[in-house]
């Protein structure tokens, strides 16, 4: 099997890393060469810690990785793929261009798993000459340590590539939770809410964020707060996530919260800036 991810941010560091871990052939490609460079050494520091927190890892070498892994800033060898993972930011008009792409340069038998948090399949699949070979993969950060995917079945994926998608996170040693097609599907509807009520909550002084995040922890026994889990994804990706959902269902409930948008704005876009709503 040979999988191609693109975008080699958080996300795509830790898909790739997941796919060359259980023995995948995996291309790594994104337009910027220091993303990359950044991408190979973050990989490679990554596996330290998931060796000691996952137990299918701690077989896994660096060698390995460097040889199951390709790192690529062009489509060269994307004519003889299984699978195309695509992980680029939440922007509508990124994504149509990356697609348009694709349709170029892969083979009719490659299938496409949308790694996207909102963005609606039906709508990247109409792009396509085989939509029914486009699936929603929603992976949960950090890839690695999460059991589950959500997969999300658009208006035009076939049978058959739903039995490919799920063949294939068996491979990663995942389970496929399986979904229908509305924007935000089910994780970011409920996660985003928690999260951009909690942000209210800090912009109204009801709470700290150690606070608010201690009674999700600790009342209701959540292995992480809403605040925690919006520093981790990023604060920019929530914002761009919430606007999308507005567009999309033009419900207030999906209204950003002001401080998200005034953080976004200063730079503190959580882990990744090294501040959000925590410092690191």
């Amino acid at each position: 099997m040979r999988v191609a991810v693109v975008g080699a941010g958080t996300m795509g560091r830790d898909i790739a890393l997941n796919l060359a871990a259980f023995g995948i052939q995996t291309i790594l490609k994104d337009t910027n060469p220091a993303a990359l460079d950044e991408a190979r050494t973050t990989i490679r520091q990554n596996l330290r810690l998931y060796k000691m927190t996952n137990p299918a890892y701690k077989a896994v070498s660096k060698d390995d990785l460097d040889s199951l892994i390709q790192y690529t800033v062009n489509y060269d060898d994307f004519s003889n793929l299984d699978w195309v993972i695509e992980n680029v930011p939440e922007e509508w008009a990124l994504k149509e261009q990356v697609y348009k792409e694709l349709a170029e340069v892969c083979s009719k038998e490659t299938a496409f798993g949308v790694n996207t948090s909102c963005i609606s399949i039906t709508k990247v699949a109409a792009l396509m000459p085989q939509p029914g070979n486009v699936i929603g993969m929603h992976f949960m950060n950090p890839v690695p340590m999460k059991p589950a995917v959500e997969t999300v079945k658009g208006f035009h994926t076939s049978d058959d590539t739903i039995s490919r998608a799920k063949a294939l996170l068996k491979a990663m040693g995942k389970k496929m939770i399986l979904v229908n097609d509305f924007p935000g599907f089910v994780a970011n509807r409920l996660s985003h809410l928690f999260m951009n009520e909690a942000a209210f909550l800090v912009q109204d002084q009801v709470a700290d964020p150690v606070s608010i995040d201690a009674v999700f922890k600790e009342g209701y026994g959540h292995a992480m707060g809403p605040l925690e889990t919006a520093d981790l994804i990023g604060l920019d990706t929530v914002v761009s996530s919430l606007k999308v959902l507005y567009d999309s269902y033009q419900d207030p409930k999906f209204r950003c919260c002001p401080l998200l948008q005034k953080m976004v704005d200063a730079g503190l876009l959580g882990k990744k800036s090294g501040r959000g709503f925590y410092q690191y």
